[in-house]
């Protein structure tokens, strides 16, 4: 059966929902435009042209950028990249590798499909995954430079002496120390929770994308995309696992439990229960959130997200 030997995790593409809010919030941090000490208004949905942007997880309030990041703010991430705006946007996630085809072991790799023209709606809907679909191994990889100390490398099957693989630089130091704490915020007081696993430092970022209407126009709200990328260590990374379920149904209950942080953060905790041990890692305290540079260190201060002041 064709679909059985289908590559999806090279030639698959697809809309990945609200991992996207990693990028647009790397690309803010990065570009000067926004700071950790940021507020932007998601006391109520946001009109953008014809469409009414809300929030899954709404918490009808001005939210810090760490808290568009932990509570999943569509709003606030929409109003962030509507701040940057749509051409340094596009010129970020191209840097970061999100809008050509990479280079590959496997002849099986697909072109991640965008608009044309890069509209206001675009913008805003493409800062929480929207309006453009990147196979897995995109993702990985552009996930892998937020937290690797910035860098970009080529994804590879095949084992290299370190140093043989030679990156380029996406964003600063400073910037990945920024999102390797909100990655681990996400999975210890977000919507990740499901992911976490005692001493393993995980963090990472859930994901849920309505599927597109085949032959309508729309989306189609009863099918999902579900995914979960976890990173760990998150003191000093070293492996990435991203798991994507295609139309998950989850548990029939009065709150949607298909979601990436239902079903899929779950599975990624699982696998670093297996593997963490296998690798010879040793369980750890947290340092990521206890201490970094000064100022740059996030608290939590009751419901609300904090930068310490040191």
């Amino acid at each position: 059966h064709a679909d059985a030997t289908f590559n999806r995790a090279s030639l698959g593409r697809y809309e990945m929902g609200s991992t996207f809010k990693a990028f647009t919030l790397a690309m803010a941090l990065d570009s000067g435009v926004v700071t950790l000490r940021d507020e932007f208004d998601a006391t109520e949905p946001l009109h953008v042209a014809n469409t009414t942007i809300h929030d899954f997880h709404a918490q009808s309030r001005w939210l810090s950028v760490p808290e568009i990041f932990v509570h999943s703010s569509n709003i606030g991430a929409a109003r962030i990249a509507l701040a940057v705006g749509g051409p340094q946007q596009k010129k970020f996630l191209g840097r970061i590798g999100l809008l050509d085809a990479i280079s590959f072991d496997l002849p099986e790799i697909s072109k991640p499909g965008y608009p044309e023209t890069w509209r206001k709606i675009n913008t805003a809907t493409i800062s929480y995954g929207h309006g453009i679909s990147v196979s897995p191994i995109h993702l990985a990889a552009s996930v892998a430079a937020l937290v690797n100390g910035g860098i970009w490398c080529p994804p590879t099957l095949v084992r290299h002496k370190e140093g043989l693989i030679k990156g380029r630089r996406v964003i600063t130091e400073a910037t990945s120390l920024s999102m390797r704490q909100l990655f681990r915020l996400a999975v210890t007081h977000g919507t990740g929770g499901l992911a976490a696993v005692e001493g393993y430092l995980v963090g990472g970022k859930t994901g849920t994308a309505n599927k597109v209407n085949v032959g309508k126009k729309g989306y189609d709200s009863s099918r999902v995309i579900s995914s979960f990328v976890g990173v760990f260590p998150m003191s000093e990374p070293k492996y990435l696992i991203l798991v994507l379920l295609d139309e998950p149904k989850g548990k029939h209950s009065a709150v949607s439990q298909n979601t990436g942080g239902w079903v899929a953060a779950p599975v990624v905790g699982n696998v670093i229960r297996r593997i963490g041990p296998m690798e010879g890692i040793a369980p750890m305290l947290d340092p990521i959130l206890d201490a970094s540079a000064p100022g740059t260190v996030v608290e939590l201060d009751g419901d609300e997200i904090r930068l310490a002041a040191h």
